[in-house]
């Protein structure tokens, strides 16, 4: 069975719109996954520690015959192998992929919660995910990605640098 997932990927260290490119390379040749849909790149401003390099972000949307669990696994595979390394919350980062959403799941355990708790407050996030999903519904905060993002406030700064070919 294959199910539909969101994956939020933001780099800010080295070449970061190249880190983003080839994170979804990655993913595509994971097995179990197939990226189906993906946004433009989107330039933001760092959040909490500011004295850093703009982020670019984007967002895919997979299916995928794995369980979230073991998505989880394959994005934290795909982290290791640019050399990511958990360090400071919010600071500057090689690669980061966040699974954001996984069908209509709500899933709090050691591991995972889903859906993602921040990505409600994140214009970097819901931005580029309006572009294909923008009528999924929260299955928490029960609003589409477009409301929730008429909800939030223009800062940080989120602005598009390259649409998907």
């Amino acid at each position: 069975m294959k199910y539909k997932a969101f994956i939020g990927i933001g780099s800010n260290l080295g070449a970061p719109a190249e880190n983003c490119e080839k994170a979804i390379r990655l993913l595509s040749a994971s097995p179990g996954i197939e990226v189906v849909a993906r946004s433009s790149l989107y330039e933001s401003e760092p959040v909490g520690n500011i004295d850093q390099n703009w982020f670019v972000n984007t967002t895919v949307a997979i299916q995928t015959s794995l369980g979230p669990e073991a998505l989880l696994e394959a994005v934290l595979e795909i982290e290791k192998a640019f050399g990511r390394e958990q360090r400071e919350k919010w600071g500057p980062r090689i690669i980061d992929l966040d699974l954001l959403a996984y069908e209509d799941r709500v899933l709090h355990s050691e591991a995972l919660t889903l859906p993602h708790p921040e990505m409600t407050k994140r214009r970097f996030v819901l931005l580029p995910l309006s572009e294909f999903a923008g009528d999924y519904l929260h299955p928490i905060e029960n609003k589409t990605i477009h409301s929730l993002l008429k909800e939030l406030p223009e800062n940080p700064q989120v602005r598009k640098i390259s649409s998907t070919s």
